[in-house]
Parts: structure tokens; sequence; C-alpha cells
């Protein structure tokens, strides 16, 4: 912008406020020369209107060479003289609606790589130094059962747990709990508010050790491989499949709402929880 008002000095020269340089070389020229008798003059009548003063219109593509006008206008970013010289605003910026589409097959892969298991519980306690958690051994089919710990003790009775068939997440690298050293989850399906929280349970004659899966019972002979506790930790797979896991209004427990977990005995369900989350 051009000042209101200029100071007094001698051979006073008006610049350019953008301190630009133009990328094709050429720099902004003085755009007036003033003589250094002008304020001298004017200097009585500063107390009236400056109707007498000449107006100032600046252009900075009229001080560019014809030649090489067309270059500078297009590698000149902003502009910052006179109120006629405007600069064309960038098309703002768009996403594709594709980008936040899930591809649910590559999700349903990455989920049968979990290694998902019956269990049963053989023996539950509390544990020594932590209020809200269970110690469980259990069996998952192996020749050891594994010690698991989970913190249910605000949602289930302990009694309940005895001799309980469960669903255990059996690939995730082991923790320490407390102290406990704890081998695997405990699948469980719980409300919005997170107040009311159930087990998964497995269907009927399926045996320890039994593994499920998200599918039809057609699939079984396709699964992949459960993926090491390493390669689970490292992908973030359980990180990335557990938002797509919900019960139905059926209670059954589903990836997607529409791959079920299944098990050759039959599907997985929770309880009575409809629509829950399942972690």
């Amino acid at each position: 912008m051009v000042p209101a008002s200029l100071p007094i000095t001698t051979g006073l020269r008006l610049l350019s406020y953008c301190n630009q340089t133009y990328n094709c070389g050429i720099a902004l020229r003085p755009l007036l020369s003033l003589p250094s008798n002008y304020y001298s003059a004017a200097k009585p009548n500063r107390q009236q209107k400056n109707s007498n003063i000449p107006s100032l219109s600046l252009s900075i593509s009229s001080f560019i060479p014809k030649e090489k006008s067309q270059v500078a206008s297009k590698s000149i970013k902003t502009f910052c003289t006179s109120s006629n010289v405007t600069a064309d605003p960038s098309p703002p910026a768009t996403t594709s609606s594709d980008e936040n589409v899930v591809d649910m097959t590559k999700i349903k892969d990455m989920a049968n790589t979990l290694d998902i298991r019956v269990g049963k519980i053989l023996k539950a306690w509390r544990h020594e130094e932590a209020d809200s958690l269970y110690v469980e051994e259990i069996d998952v089919g192996e020749p050891e059962p594994r010690i698991i710990c989970s913190g249910l003790v605000k949602y289930i009775p302990l009694d309940d747990l005895q001799d309980k068939h469960v669903v255990v997440l059996a690939n995730l690298k082991p923790r320490n709990m407390r102290g406990v050293k704890s081998s695997g989850m405990l699948m469980a399906a719980s409300d919005a508010s997170h107040e009311n929280v159930e087990l998964l349970e497995p269907p009927v004659g399926a045996l320890p050790g039994d593994r499920i899966w998200f599918g039809t019972e057609d699939e079984r002979e396709t699964l992949p491989e459960a993926a090491s506790p390493n390669q689970i930790a490292k992908k973030k797979i359980w990180e990335q499949v557990q938002p797509h896991l919900a019960t139905t209004d059926s209670c059954v427990a589903t990836l997607g709402g529409t791959h079920s977990m299944t098990t050759a005995a039959g599907v997985v369900v929770s309880k009575s929880l409809v629509k829950a989350n399942i972690a």
C-alpha cells in the first residue's frame, strides 16, 4: 500500500513495500521520484486539504518488459502495492471420498490372522496386587494352560468364571500385569456406556483349542496361518480390526456386521448385548 502521508526528505523516492524480487531476475524499480523542493513548496498549505497533490496510481506490470511479463506474472505469489492489482486465489484442495472408504476385504484378511480360540477356564482368582483384575488359568488346547489377567471384577462375579467356556485372543505379546505374566486376552462385548460387559460365548459342542474365524463354514479350509505376536504388534493388526467388531441384533459376534465369528460347532454370541462393541 502507498503511505497515507509522505515524510519530508530531500530526493525522496517512493518504493514498493513488497520487498520482493521477481523470479525472472527483475527487481522492482522506483515507482515515483519527487523533486527535493516538492515539500518546501507544499509546506505552507499543510493545514489545507491536499486537493492539488496528484494521486498515485501504481502498477507493477508497467515496469516489467513485455517479453518477460508473462513469466513474471506466473512467479509472483503476493501483491501489495496498489488496490487495482489483485491475485487470483488458488483453487481449494479437494479430497476423494474413496480415501474414507474402509476396505473390509483387507480388514477381514487381517482379522483371520488373529489366533482366536475356544478356551475353558479351569481356575480363577482375584489378583493379589490389583483390585480390578482376575487371574484365570485357561485351557486353550495347548499342553499347558495359559495364565491370563482380565479386568472383569466390576462386571462379572468370580463364581461365574469357574469352568466357563470363553473366547481367547491367543497371539498377543505377553504383558506383565502387576507382577503376573498375562498371555492372551478374554474377548467380551460391552454396551456404549461400558456399564454392562459380557464374555463372548462359543457354541455348545466347541472344544478348547478350536479355532475361531470370521466368515462362513466353507472358508474354514482356506484360512491363513495365524500371525506371530511380533507381527500382530508391528502391523497393529488388532488395532485395525477391533473397531469393526460388534454384535448384531441377534447377539451374534461379527466383523463389520456381516462376517460372523465362527467355529466348527457354530457361531459365537453374547448372552444378551445387542449392537455392542467387542474387545
